[in-house]
Parts: C-alpha cells; structure tokens; sequence
C-alpha cells in the first residue's frame, strides 16, 4: 500500500518554500488518534505539520485545528439557526502552556480567541456549476466577503479564490488554493480521504487550512 505521505529520501530538512512558489501539503481525512474523527495534515518534508483530533462524534459542532505539538491555532464552531448553518472560527493565542489543545487550557485559550472568519454555503454557480460558499473576514478586515469556495462541498476536489467583483464573473479573481484527490509518484490515485493541497504564493497557509477543515466538517467527513 502506498503511503500517505512518504518521507524524502534525504534525511536533511527541507528548504524553506520561497514567497513565490507554491507550496503542497498532503491532507488526510482521518485522526491519528484510535477511534478518534478529524485530519492529519502532513508538510512536503513528510512529517505531521497540523491536525484535528475530535474525541467526539463526527461532524462535531466545535473542532480545535492544532499544530504537531497540540496547541491549539483555530476553534471552529458550527452554527445552526433553522435550516440555516454557518461555520465560525476564532484564532486562539497559545501562550504555549496546553498540553494536548483540550480540557480546561482549551477552554481558558477559546474565552481569550479572536473571532476570524465565518462559512456560509452559497448556491450552485450559474450554467450548473460546482457548489459555493462564501468566506467573511472579521476583526480589523472589515466583516467582508473575502473568499469564495467552489466545489464545496464536493469532498475531493476545490478550490479556494478571491478578488473579483460584483458583475466580473470570474474576471480578477485569483486562485489561492486547490484541493485534489492526491497522486503518487506513479501516478496511483489513492482514496477520497487522502487530498493533495495546493497552496499559492503569498496565501495565508493558516486560513487556507481551516477553510480545509470547515469543508471536512461540510462533508461529514471528519
């Protein structure tokens, strides 16, 4: 079976992506803790870079993004009003005192958050298009709609974008990250759960990763 996300062959670290290029990381749609829902994300060094480890049920109405050491970065909560759901996210301040981003310091940590963004499911682009959803920046950006989502929430493949216009269509848009079911080096497509994330240059990876995981928690999927 091929691995999810194989170490190099060097056993020297990996350079530091420049501003200018891409840089892919490998998402995996599981938890690495035994009967646990969430997803692991692996850095192109091969090694654990963030992950979501929910104890609970899947499609949690309240998931902690954490780094490799278990401090958490992102709460996300989902909220219902009727028929209408929305995805929140605060950014946390880790003073570095949490142990595993649960219990009391995860509580103590979300009362200090930062409210950050939301997620709303939008409609189906016009001519039959892909699924939408919109992404608003709060705090000091304004509470504007910043970032559209399309093919969520397909589970496999999307992409994230921004700019563009009221009227433009696509016109002015930029592609900031895409999601596609990963490849090996021989060209094997492994599992729906099992992701290759695309990030562009100059994108916050941070934001882009917790849209990645409100769309897992979209899905069902974690």
């Amino acid at each position: 079976m091929a691995k999810i996300q194989p170490f190099p062959a060097t056993s020297s670290p990996a350079p530091a992506p420049s501003s200018s290029s891409p840089v892919v990381y490998t998402v995996w749609m599981k938890s690495l803790v035994f009967n646990g829902h969430g997803c692991t994300v692996y850095g192109s060094d091969g090694r654990v870079a963030f992950r979501v480890d929910n104890y609970g049920c899947r499609g949690s109405r309240h998931v902690f993004f954490m780094d490799a050491a278990g401090h958490t970065l992102i709460s996300i909560q989902t909220k219902s009003f009727g028929m209408l759901k929305r995805w929140v996210a605060c950014r946390n301040h880790d003073d570095g005192d949490g142990d595993d981003g649960f219990g009391e310091t995860t509580a103590a940590m979300a009362t200090a958050a930062t409210p950050w963004f939301s997620v709303r499911r939008g409609k189906r682009r016009s001519g039959g298009g892909a699924m939408t959803a919109t992404v608003t920046l709060h705090g000091g950006d304004g509470g504007r709609a910043a970032y559209r989502i399309d093919g969520c929430p397909g589970k496999s493949e999307y992409r994230i974008v921004t700019g563009g216009g009221a009227g433009d269509g696509d016109a002015g848009e930029v592609v900031v990250a895409e999601v596609a079911r990963k490849k090996t080096a021989s060209g094997v497509v492994l599992g729906e759960d099992v992701l290759t994330l695309t990030v562009g240059p100059d994108a916050d990876h941070l934001l882009v990763l917790g849209l990645v995981v409100v769309c897992g928690l979209m899905n069902r999927s974690m």
